[in-house]
């Protein structure tokens, strides 16, 4: 079997790699190990977790409602199979889409698991009956898009069974008394979320002194305040988990650190200490594709590799590993095999972490600046002072842009609250322009609303935010 472009992976980068390509004319084959479209993401990642973090969060808005605003309900169990059912759904619903996307496209579908045989050709294996006899695909052309895995930590008795991580987690099994999360980065607290809400003892260890390791302090802070209160205080800072035994029908885990120390048991175990790219076995070596000391596949500013036949896309390219950067890095790939002169160059990638309040950053980054010595000022506006906060009662939130001091363009900006993932998208836009602070504080936003809190954080530039006193910046320079 020969192709033209051959996409190996059926995630968010790889199938839209795929039908962009089919778009433009090309002959299209994509591979994927998994009898559906749509990766990890779509499967085992953003899309179920992000259904069950919706559940979560309204679970939470009735919990406040009845503490905060006198409306009380009578308390309703968890149907887990209906829940479980209707997140199965969603991926159906999605994953049957894609099946039929691609087939409208002319793309053909091989589901099997590809190796490189040799710089110019995959080896196919699995028993799809579409795979040829000598289950070889040759291309002109290939690009990787093969993903992450979860991280295993190197920790004693982290391979128990019971024992799971994201993707076990997100099928739901049960509803245990008990969680011991193991790592405070943004897929453990997002998991501890859900099932805290749904009636779970969470308690989390992470070895750094804060959680979200990375993220801006400032954003950080309000997410832990409420998490405290979610996991009743059972987040262990500085702490090493040493090990973890099996003892009957629990897991008892040993302590080390300030945090905490001694043992515990728990009924279940999530380990969440991040995902590494889904690089080894792939025979990249026969091709001449050479990777990092992370695994990540080295390649140029569009996406091509040491092999010239051969580019790399998504969580297989680097940080960050988000599906967002990959569906960009897959139309630099596409372009740039059709011959047209692209490059990834953006400016600004936004990030979210889908907890209750949610985090979103994008550009730079207030480490970032440090580090890079490139000047800023900072303005940061409270949601206290924002009407629609107030009116709906999550004022913990808060919106920060950083702006250079001297030719005042938006370098970065961070949000924290409720839909602060579906906000950050203005701030993107205005950062990849390279507009101005005055551009968005002359932007009319409308009242009352979360997005009039970009608007008046860019007004306290010039000192003019109307429900912030702060003395207007000509007075400051000309004292």
């Amino acid at each position: 079997m020969h192709t033209q472009l051959a996409v190996l992976g059926g995630g968010p980068g790889g199938y839209t790699a795929a039908f962009l390509a089919a778009d433009l004319g090309a002959e299209v084959t994509l591979v994927e190990a998994d009898p559906r479209l749509g990766g990890t993401c779509l499967l085992r990642g953003c899309i179920p977790s992000k259904a069950l973090l919706h559940v979560a969060f309204l679970i939470g808005e009735i919990e406040q409602l009845a503490g905060d605003w006198g409306v009380s309900y009578q308390k309703s169990g968890i149907d887990l199979d209906k829940l479980r059912q209707r997140k199965n759904q969603i991926i159906a619903t999605l994953s049957a889409g894609l099946k039929q996307l691609a087939r409208r496209r002319n793309v053909r579908v091989v589901h099997a698991r590809g190796v490189l045989q040799d710089a110019a050709t995959l080896r196919l294996e699995g028993d799809d009956p579409s795979i040829p006899d000598d289950r070889l695909l040759s291309f002109d052309s290939l690009i990787l898009a093969t993903g992450s895995l979860p991280a295993r930590p190197p920790i004693l008795g982290v391979d128990s069974p019971g024992v799971f991580d994201s993707t076990g987690a997100l099928e739901l099994p049960d509803l245990p008394g008990s969680l011991l999360v193991v790592g405070g980065g943004y897929i453990g607290l997002e998991l501890g979320t859900v099932y805290a809400r749904l009636g779970t003892a969470v308690s989390v260890v992470e070895l750094t002194e804060g959680l979200l390791p990375g993220v801006d302090r400032d954003l950080v802070r309000p997410l832990e305040k409420r998490l405290h209160r979610l996991f009743d205080g059972r987040i262990y800072l500085n702490t090493r988990l040493g090990s973890i035994a099996r003892d009957g029908d629990k897991f008892v885990a040993t302590f080390e650190g300030p945090g905490k120390f001694g043992v515990e048991r728990f009924d279940r175990v999530l380990v969440a200490t991040g995902r590494r790219p889904a690089t080894s076995g792939l025979g990249l070596e026969k091709a001449g594709v050479r990777v990092d000391e992370r695994g990540f596949v080295r390649h140029d500013g569009s996406m091509r590799t040491d092999n010239p036949r051969i580019w790399v896309i998504g969580d297989a390219a680097g940080e960050p590993m988000l599906a967002h950067k990959a569906v960009h890095e897959a139309r630099v790939a596409v372009e740039s095999i059709l011959g047209e002169p692209a490059a990834f160059d953006k400016v600004a990638i936004p990030a979210v972490v889908f907890t209750d309040p949610e985090i979103a950053w994008t550009g730079l980054t207030e480490e970032a600046a440090k580090r890079e010595q490139v000047p800023y000022e900072v303005f940061t506006y409270p949601w206290a002072a924002s009407g629609r906060a107030q009116a709906i009662g999550r004022t913990e939130g808060l919106t920060k842009w950083l702006v250079d001091p001297a030719s005042q363009r938006l370098l970065g900006c961070g949000i924290v609250g409720p839909g602060a993932g579906e906000l950050i998208s203005e701030a993107t836009l205005a950062i990849e322009m390279g507009c101005e602070v005055r551009d968005v504080a002359d932007t009319i936003h409308p009242h009352p609303t979360l997005s009039e809190t970009l608007m008046n954080a860019a007004e306290l530039f010039f000192g003019t935010a109307t429900e912030i006193y702060k003395p207007r910046r000509v007075a400051q320079e000309s004292s």
